[in-house]
């Protein structure tokens, strides 16, 4: 008879903190994006865009001008002085792609100053809600979607960043076509984590102080359901509350959609119409186990969003921990 060999691997149950506690973020940009275009008027009296004629887009990442590299808006300038109306290469980032073009700055007799005709970013700060942590491995996740910038919606290409203490002070409530979007200030300048990753599934970290929450087991992927859940948010102040929700749907086609999840708790609803932007890494609850974060709120429905697997959140974040080994 034929015999089948079966090995077992036994993975062990992790558990971690779930916060649902507001954060602010600060991060700064590997290059500077271009989020904006601004013609110049030439001696000759026309207007002239060095940028746009070297084929620059929103959204480019500018890392080098002639032979400074431009990690910020002060080197930006510094290359387009030291270039004085000269052509001078220009290396960026497009897509994920490295590409190269000639850029000749043009004198702004106005601003007394030589110009690209583009506006560039290279920093960036906002609310998020802190997922979980891992005390013992020293780590935190959050949002369950990349920080993008708020013009040009591409993913930040992170240099460095830290999260630092938040209060939610307000909310704009979410209507049907326009999300909604908590309002918050940073409590302190001082960090309690640095950014490590800021992926497509979220950001993630090491801690530098203690945090405090619920100590949960996550929960595998095949173990969500379809059903009644909670999920922890903090719509005012700094204290999280238990809301009611239901998942209605689960699949992994789409590794940053698993889940759609709606509101159906009458006290949330009345204070944010459902979910809104800031409410983006909210932990969701099931059967007593962490088993997502909420991610992204549908447009048309506000009291629907999507949420990511903790599962996927938990194995980022044990990258995180091992690359600090």
């Amino acid at each position: 008879l034929p015999i089948k060999n079966i090995r077992t691997v036994v993975t062990e149950r992790a558990q971690v903190t779930v916060c649902g506690t507001p954060f602010g973020v600060k991060m700064f940009s590997e290059g500077a994006l271009i989020v904006g275009f601004s013609d110049i008027d030439s001696p000759g009296g026309s207007t002239v865009n060095p940028a746009k004629a070297a084929g620059l887009r929103l959204g480019d990442r500018v890392i080098r001008i002639g032979q400074i590299s431009t990690e910020n808006n002060d080197a930006v300038k510094e290359a387009l002085e030291a270039a004085r109306g000269s052509a001078a290469e220009v290396i960026y980032v497009r897509s994920g792609e490295q590409r190269s073009t000639t850029l000749t700055p043009v004198w702004d007799a106005a601003a007394a100053q030589w110009r690209a005709g583009m506006w560039v970013r290279d920093s960036s700060a906002g609310v998020g809600t802190l997922t979980f942590v891992d005390p013992e491995k020293g780590v935190f996740a959050g949002l369950g979607h990349p920080i993008s910038d708020g013009d040009t919606g591409e993913s930040i290409a992170l240099r460095s960043g830290e999260i630092v203490p938040c209060e939610i002070t307000g909310c704009s409530m979410g209507t049907v076509g326009s999300p909604g979007e908590l309002k918050g200030k940073f409590l302190s300048a001082h960090a309690i984590g640095s950014i490590r990753i800021n992926g497509e599934n979220g950001v993630y970290g090491t801690t530098r102080t203690g945090f405090s929450g619920q100590t949960m087991p996550v929960a595998f992927a095949q173990e969500v359901e379809t059903g009644d859940a909670q999920i922890l948010a903090t719509v005012a102040g700094e204290t999280p509350r238990t809301y009611h929700v239901r998942i209605e749907k689960i699949s992994d086609a789409d590794p940053r959609r698993n889940m759609v999840v709606r509101v159906v708790d009458k006290a949330l609803l009345t204070r944010t119409g459902g979910i809104v932007q800031g409410m983006s890494g909210s932990p969701i609850l099931q059967n007593g186990r962490l088993v997502g974060a909420v991610t992204h709120v549908l447009v048309n429905d506000p009291t629907r969003g999507y949420g990511i697997f903790a599962q996927t959140m938990l194995e980022q974040a044990e990258q995180v921990a091992t690359a600090e080994k």
